[in-house]
């Protein structure tokens, strides 16, 4: 492999027209050579950095901070290339063409009648006024308290994404009464039940130590898409008739999201404030490439959706402590 992106490499450098290839791993080796761009491009942006000073104690601290950095950043451009391989692996190398857009806008229903006219997906009713709220508790992989409240609500707001007209969904997580992430996540279903991911606009905010007021302040946007635009392509959320084994990306926007999931289980068993099951729960394992080391179990039951949330290797844990059905 490392002959081939060598390769690659030198034919993009000489400026020579490419034969480009096809699959989920070529999309894979191709995003490897661009995150290897972005490294080379902010290793030498901090030597730049580092050269603003005329303390050459202090330059040279500076870049060995840069080196090393810039060491981290290659290994993690090797761990997700890895991942994304794992992945096209799963995905016998398939490419994501999924049936969304203006051509398929017929096989979607009028959102504003799920729960009314329509029969909403069991892992997940898109019904107006549903909400769930969520207590976020435990220790992370960076061993730092985790104590959130999330909320989740189904609004009666439609957004047209490439001719197919998305429901918004309003996701707000808050942290000792002030919220640092608001998020519109806008959801569609097929006339198969069903739940498909067109995209989301995710606010994410930060209180400030010494500023008067102390307010919370925008810092980014980051993980926020739309399909149609810039790559990106709508996926599956969750099936009606999920079957065990299936691997399914959830989002496609190379480098910025990329969730995926695979259903292990229809018979699962798990137990929270607002809901339980007993050997009924759907669960799945979700991840993506581009946090390798990012896994979660999340545990769903009919005509509830999603109660518990867990990750592996530590003691964080997302349970469902009310659900306010419409």
């Amino acid at each position: 492999m490392k002959i081939i992106l060598i390769g690659l490499l030198g034919l993009l450098l000489s400026g020579s027209a490419l034969s480009i290839e096809h699959g989920c791993s070529a999309a894979a080796r191709s995003m490897f050579l661009a995150c290897g761009f972005d490294v080379k491009e902010g290793y030498l942006e901090g030597l730049g950095v580092c050269s603003d000073t005329s303390d050459a104690a202090e330059a040279d601290e500076c870049s060995e901070e840069v080196v090393e950095s810039r060491e981290e950043d290659t290994e993690e451009c090797m761990d997700v290339l890895e991942a994304r391989l794992d992945l096209c692996e799963q995905l016998d190398d398939a490419v994501h063409e999924v049936a969304f857009g203006e051509d398929f806008a017929d096989n979607f229903v009028d959102p504003l009648e799920i729960g009314v006219t329509i029969d909403p997906n069991p892992w997940f009713p898109l019904v107006q006024g549903n909400v769930w709220i969520y207590e976020a508790s435990g220790v992370d992989d960076e061993g730092e308290e985790v104590e959130e409240t999330i909320t989740v609500t189904v609004t009666d707001a439609v957004k047209l994404i490439e001719g197919i007209r998305c429901l918004v969904v309003n996701d707000t997580s808050d942290e000792e009464g002030d919220v640092v992430e608001d998020t519109d996540d806008w959801f569609a279903q097929d006339t198969d039940g069903n739940v498909w991911y067109c995209g989301e606009i995710s606010k994410n905010m930060e209180l400030f130590d010494g500023d008067d007021p102390e307010d919370v302040e925008l810092v980014d946007i980051e993980g926020s898409w739309k399909s149609g635009r810039e790559g990106a392509e709508a996926g599956m959320l969750l099936p009606f008739a999920p079957v065990v084994g299936d691997v399914i990306r959830q989002e496609v926007l190379y480098g910025d999201a990329e969730d995926t999931i695979e259903i292990e289980s229809l018979t699962g068993t798990e137990s929270a404030e607002a809901a339980s099951c007993e050997e009924t729960c759907l669960v799945t394992l979700d991840f993506t490439p581009l946090e390798p080391d990012s896994l979660e179990n999340k545990y769903y039951v009919s005509g509830v959706g999603l109660i518990v949330e867990t990750k592996p290797e530590t003691t964080e844990r997302v349970e469902l402590v009310e659900f306010i059905s419409n």
